[in-house]
């Protein structure tokens, strides 16, 4: 029986028949194609994608995100190649496509739109029962972050990069995951979605917690001691945290710890 799904540029995939030659430019869906049972139907991945290490060592290299060989993926003869609309860029889409690969675009801008694509890639490797064990664990996850974030919201700032700083705006995963683990975001009505700040305007939003992921910007201790110097409640409360960079932005099986860690570190 034919089975159809939809991609995010709203194209129709048939999945009739599992996948089984795929390859990846997107490092957390690569990790979740592995979580569902089915790393041995990944051909290729990118030079980004390092969960799980050791199975990824065995793995085609094919290149950045945004600077993919599609010459090399052509070369795998993959029977699918899985893309993000933000990640990856349209013109190696098309170039993909136009070699005679299909490629199924995804674009999880919510928590939501998360656990979709899980369920996604059960249908997409044949893993369906797989993936529903996932989506009970996030689903869980949520049950126990929305016990505990009821009250006042923190007001959080999270910053995705340096010179010039950058923080988590509206419109994007991690900021509704940051609604779901209880925050709220002092720019979440920003014109951009990853606004650019100086230490002023941080200032001026008074956030009561500041998040520096490990990526895509790599803080540190250094970052960490520099802000806890400026005159907002984060820092006079040493609300100033380095936190893992995957836990913030990642979608797929992660999520659920994500969630949990997240919710308890706000509600401190």
């Amino acid at each position: 029986m034919a089975r159809t799904l939809n991609d995010a540029l709203g194209r129709a995939h048939d999945v009739a028949e599992p996948r089984r030659r795929i390859v990846s430019l997107v490092p957390s869906l690569t990790e979740t194609i592995y979580e569902l049972g089915a790393g041995d139907q990944l051909v290729g991945v990118t030079e980004y994608c390092i969960h799980p290490a050791a199975a990824l060592a065995t793995k085609m290299n094919v290149g950045g995100t945004k600077n993919p060989s599609v010459e090399r993926i052509l070369e795998l003869r993959p029977d699918l190649v899985i893309a993000n609309k933000e990640e990856n860029r349209r013109r190696d889409v098309e170039r993909i496509e136009a070699g005679g690969v299909p490629v199924f675009v995804t674009y999880s801008l919510t928590v939501k739109d998360g656990i979709e694509d899980v369920r996604i890639l059960g249908e997409i490797t044949g893993h369906q029962a797989e993936a529903e064990q996932i989506v009970r664990s996030i689903g869980a996850a949520l049950q126990t972050v929305g016990s505990r974030s009821q009250g006042v919201r923190p007001k959080v700032v999270a910053l995705i990069w340096k010179n010039p700083y950058m923080a988590v705006g509206n419109n994007t995963f991690a900021h509704d995951l940051l609604l779901h683990c209880g925050a709220e975001n002092p720019f979440m009505n920003a014109e951009r979605r990853y606004p650019r700040i100086d230490e002023a305007k941080l200032v001026e939003a008074a956030p009561d917690v500041i998040l520096l992921p490990t990526e895509p910007y790599a803080f540190g201790e250094e970052d960490r001691l520099e802000l806890l110097r400026l005159d907002c409640p984060a820092a006079m409360n040493g609300r100033v945290h380095v936190i893992e960079g995957e836990l913030l932005t990642w979608y797929g099986p992660r999520m659920a710890r994500a969630l949990e860690e997240l919710s308890a570190l706000l509600a401190d």
